[in-house]
């Protein structure tokens, strides 16, 4: 029974919040989500079913990282912006094996120099990533890179050392175009409704953890787990449910007059988590909550002089990080935290540490603690989304805003 299962995250709340008022459009919010999970054009394949496709797809994948390596390759370049990196990059952080991982994502050539400067270019494969093939940042990365190896190999057809992820479809994705007529060696995919900042256990951070040296049987166990957690999170009785808590905690912080959400993460593991998560919640949430995601104990010596401030009435705060024996560690965590709370709203989220479980089950936790605090804060404001419509929090579409003005000035 899944009521027996073994959470791998905890949740605690420093200050006082009355989840019983929320216990009613809690049980809305997660039959919301229920009645609309698997459907075509609501973004929320990541619930259940992408981790039951890659159980069966794990073999393809393990194949196609053994083929790139070709047993002579040691570096895996990853070409890609927003969740095409951000998912990958948080996961293999936290797991300690992103040493031969690379990332990249920007656009001007000084950038590039200095990326590709840190490359051994005889060990390195690059993985290309992008649903649609024609995100102009990654396009601009791959054109560079291809450069790059030709002018490396003294060859024009480098194919060999580029794999990507990209939609199945030819006529959807222009990367796509470029596997079917041999430019790229191979590739996986990026899944239909899935949505990138939710994408974590798409293709590319598998093939990733492949890369990385961990076997078929290892990357099941991180999605049974990841399957085991979503079971846990999706149950209806907010008194059980840590995401519905956290989100209950964040929706009444925000009620109450507090409009910026810290999260702080305590240890170097988890700078790619950092960058994730600020993604995942400020592309959900938009302006209705500002996030903002920090490393400790780092920030402390930047950040705390305004956080204790008196002055400070708008913030609320989430701590972050793994259960740990360590003396210091422990003393400088119990002191933050009591400091903060005496001031400030403050939950704090412990993990067990970081073996792949234990990830699996964080990235659930904020997964749908990002889903509900949303669902949960409209529903408040009486804006309940149609079902026939996608919800506010899987879409993203102010980033188009920006991106029509690049290609404005790109004609220019």
């Amino acid at each position: 029974m899944t009521t027996m299962t073994k959470m791998k995250v905890r949740v605690n709340f420093k200050n006082s919040v009355d989840f019983n008022a929320f216990s009613q459009v809690a049980k809305e919010a997660i039959e919301d989500v229920q009645s609309r999970a698997g459907k075509s054009g609501q973004f929320l394949n990541w619930i259940n079913k992408l981790q039951n496709i890659q159980l069966q797809n794990l073999d393809s994948l393990y194949s196609l990282c053994q083929n790139a390596k070709a047993g002579k390759y040691s570096d895996l370049a990853i070409l890609g912006i927003g969740g095409s990196r951000h998912t990958t990059e948080s996961m293999v952080k936290m797991l300690g094996v992103d040493k031969n991982i690379h990332f990249y994502s920007s656009v001007d050539p000084v950038s590039f120099k200095r990326f590709s400067d840190t490359l051994d270019l005889d060990k390195t494969i690059f993985l290309v990533v992008s649903k649609s093939g024609g995100t102009l940042e990654t396009t601009t990365a791959y054109n560079y890179a291809k450069e790059l190896m030709q002018k490396h190999l003294n060859k024009n057809d480098v194919s060999d050392r580029f794999y990507a992820m990209t939609d199945a479809s030819s006529e959807k994705s222009a990367l796509r175009r470029l596997v079917d007529s041999g430019e790229l060696k191979g590739s996986g995919y990026v899944h239909d409704d899935v949505g990138g900042r939710f994408s974590i256990f798409d293709d590319a951070t598998i093939f990733t953890l492949f890369w990385a040296g961990y076997g078929k049987s290892d990357v099941e166990t991180m999605l049974r787990a990841s399957l085991s957690a979503q079971e846990i999170f999706m149950g209806s009785d907010i008194n059980s449910n840590p995401a519905l808590q956290l989100a209950a905690f964040n929706v009444n912080s925000k009620l109450n007059g507090k409009n910026k959400h810290f999260i702080e993460y305590f240890g170097d593991a988890f700078l790619g988590t950092t960058l994730w998560e600020k993604q995942l919640k400020n592309e959900s949430l938009k302006a209705r909550i500002s996030t903002d995601t920090n490393v400790g104990p780092g920030y402390l010596h930047y950040n705390a002089e305004a956080d204790l401030d008196v002055n400070n009435k708008d913030s609320f705060f989430t701590f972050v990080y793994a259960k740990t024996d360590d003396k210091t560690t422990n003393a400088v965590l119990s002191g933050v935290i009591s400091a903060y709370s005496n001031m400030h709203p403050v939950c704090v989220v412990e993990t067990d540490g970081f073996d792949l479980e234990s990830v699996a089950w964080l990235i659930e936790l904020k997964h749908f603690e990002t889903l509900y605090t949303g669902n949960i804060l409209r529903r408040k404001e009486g804006n309940i989304t149609p079902a026939n419509e996608a919800m506010a929090e899987v879409l993203q579409p102010n980033v188009e805003i920006y991106k029509k003005e690049v290609k404005k000035a790109l004609l220019n």
